[in-house]
This record gives C-alpha cells, structure tokens and sequence, in this order.
C-alpha cells in the first residue's frame, strides 16, 4: 500500500486514503464508507468529523483539521504560520511533553501554499469548554494542574527555537507593539458599544505599557500554548482533560498561559474567588520537574501577564473573518481579562 498523501480539502478525503493512513497505525480494518461534517468554534482552521462504516478495528470516527474556508482567516493562518506551526508541533514537540493531546494518525503541510491536514482521533464523547459561560472551580483546576504538563518537560529550553516557527516572544515585542497599536483604533471603534469606558482605557493602557508586559520577566522561558483557553479544551469522554489547537505555541514565560486561562475562561466572580488556589495548585504540579520558581514568583507573574486575553481579543478579532460568536467570544475574553488587570493592579505592576 503507498504512503498517504497530504488532503488539501475535507472533500477529497477518500476511503482508500483513509485506510492507508490506518494501517500505517496498526489498525486493522477496512474503511468501505464515510460521512463528513463540521465541527467546532474554530475560528482559523476547519475541524470535520468524518464518521467510519466498514469491517475490523477501525474507529467509529475521525477527525480532520484543515485550513479555514474562510480567506480572511485563511490568510490570516498563513500569514502567522499557524497551519505549518501545528503541523510541526505534533510532528517534534508534543512527544516531549506530559500534556494531553489527542493522538495523531497523520500530519502533513505544503510549507508553500500552507494547505495542511491533521488527522486525529476524534475527543467525543467528551465536550467542549464553554468560553462564553465559564467553567467552574473544578474544571479549572483540572486545566491549571494540565499546564505544568506543558510548562515542565521544557522548561529553560532553548533549543527548541527555529527562528521561525518556535519563537521567543520577547523578541518580537517591537512587532507586537507596532500590530495592537495598529489595530486598536479599529478594536475601539468596531466594538464601541459594548465597552464600558473603562474598557476602552484599560485597552489604551495595555497599549502604552505593551514592551514591559512583552521584556519585563527576565527568568527562564518555556513552550507556551498562547491561546490556552476553554474554546480549546475537551472535558470528559476518555481523558479528564485534552487540550487542542497547537497553532500558536511560542517560548515565553509559562505564567502567561495560566493568566490567559483565568482572564479568559473564569467569570471575574468566579476568578476572583478562586485565582489564588489556582495559581497554587499550578505551582504545586509544575514543582515535580526541575524548577526554579517560588510560589511568591508564580502570584507576580500571574499579575503581570493579565493582559494576555485582552491583548488576544484585541489583535485577533481584527485578523479573523468577523461572525457573530467571535464577537461575543472577543467581548467576554477582553471584558473578563480588562476586570482581571484592574483587581490585580497589573498597569501599576508593569510600571514599577
């Protein structure tokens, strides 16, 4: 049997082609039919579960992740690199770690046009974080505890930089600078009714201390997912916890992740109440690989980052084609974050 090609297109995916990449994966079985259909609240890449009819061990179903349909998010993906970047993850990074991912049956990117596709076991039964409701207390912890999965088995290490697809994000604070500064105005503009003016300052503070939020930590730097939030979480089903969507992965400091989680994901009662305790546990589980952060650090560090979701919210709803969930989804992760800088007097620690 020859070697599975790269699938550019949900549609041209094919039973034949199906069966080649299972067999490369020990499965033994016979795909003789499929059905296809959309999935997710991806808003750059195309997430389609292909449901299997045939004979042996093959799964009852798939899922495939593809470059958007949509050409400005599509651009957008090409133009951040973020298909090749998690085609290169699960390829040379996600081996590494002691994070949850769902297994892989085949990766493959056209490193010019930038087509992809990822073949994956699909995470159903389990469900979905809800970005727009929140989650609760347990589930939070689930996700801090999961992070120093992430976080540990590379901490400090530095070799898994390429200068193009792996970078160090403090590197890139003068190009940040120049993207919000650029794309705040129109932020401002788009959503001004449904931002209270403090809000819209804290937009404009974040703005103006932008290179200490990107330079000000000067410790060790590990992989970070960027985007570590509910939208990319599956609970339930055959793991507590699974986390997806790799397309943003960048070394930086490990605390920004589990800022971006709380001010993202957490509804500012609930974060409020709770952020403490899961700074905590985070600290308690990232303490059993070989690293050098106190607790003290961790809480300081949590503050600092604050601004991650506001930051995202801002540059990305901008980037990506415009729906009307995105929207809502931009609007709780900037609310939610802008709440979260304020209780925690991060404009006033960025400035010391």
């Amino acid at each position: 049997m020859t070697n599975p090609q790269l699938i550019r297109e949900p549609a041209d995916i094919t039973a034949n082609w199906l069966n080649q990449v299972l067999t490369q994966n020990g499965v033994e079985g016979t795909v003789n039919s499929f059905t296809a259909e959309s999935i997710g609240t991806g808003q750059v890449g195309d997430n389609v579960r292909f449901t299997l009819k045939g004979t042996g061990d093959i799964p009852d179903t798939v899922v495939g992740k593809f470059v958007s349909p949509d050409p400005v998010s599509r651009q957008t993906g090409i133009d951040t690199n973020n298909y090749r970047r998690e085609v290169h993850f699960y390829n040379h990074l996600d081996g590494r770690l002691d994070i949850q991912t769902p297994k892989v049956y085949f990766t493959a990117v056209d490193h010019a046009s930038h087509d992809f596709i990822i073949l994956m076991e699909d995470l159903a039964p389990g469900v979905q974080g809800d970005q727009l409701g929140g989650c609760d207390e347990e589930a939070a912890l689930k996700a801090s505890r999961m992070a120093a999965g992430l976080h540990g088995p590379l901490w400090g290490d530095r070799s898994i930089l390429d200068g193009d697809l792996i970078a160090e994000r403090s590197e890139n604070a003068e190009a940040l600078q120049l993207m919000y500064d650029a794309l705040a105005p129109g932020f401002l503009h788009r959503y001004a009714d449904r931002l209270t003016d403090k809000e819209k300052e804290m937009v404009l503070l974040v703005g103006q201390n932008m290179n200490a939020y990107c330079c000000k930590y000067e410790g060790e730097r590990t992989l970070v997912h960027l985007d570590y939030r509910l939208d990319n979480m599956m609970f339930g089903g055959q793991y507590p916890l699974a986390v997806v969507d790799w397309q943003s992965p960048a070394l930086d400091c490990a605390l920004s992740d589990i800022a971006y989680f709380c001010g993202t994901s957490l509804t500012p009662d609930i974060r409020a109440s709770i952020e403490n305790t899961l700074v905590a546990a985070y600290h308690d589980a990232l303490m059993k690989y070989e690293v050098k952060l106190t607790l003290e650090d961790c809480h300081t560090l949590y503050r600092q980052y604050a601004p991650a979701g506001l930051i995202m919210a801002v540059i990305a709803s901008m980037i990506v084609g415009e729906t009307p969930r995105g929207n809502d989804m931009f609007m709780v992760m900037l609310k939610r974050s802008a709440q979260m800088c304020r209780d925690n007097e991060t404009i006033e620690l960025l400035r010391s």
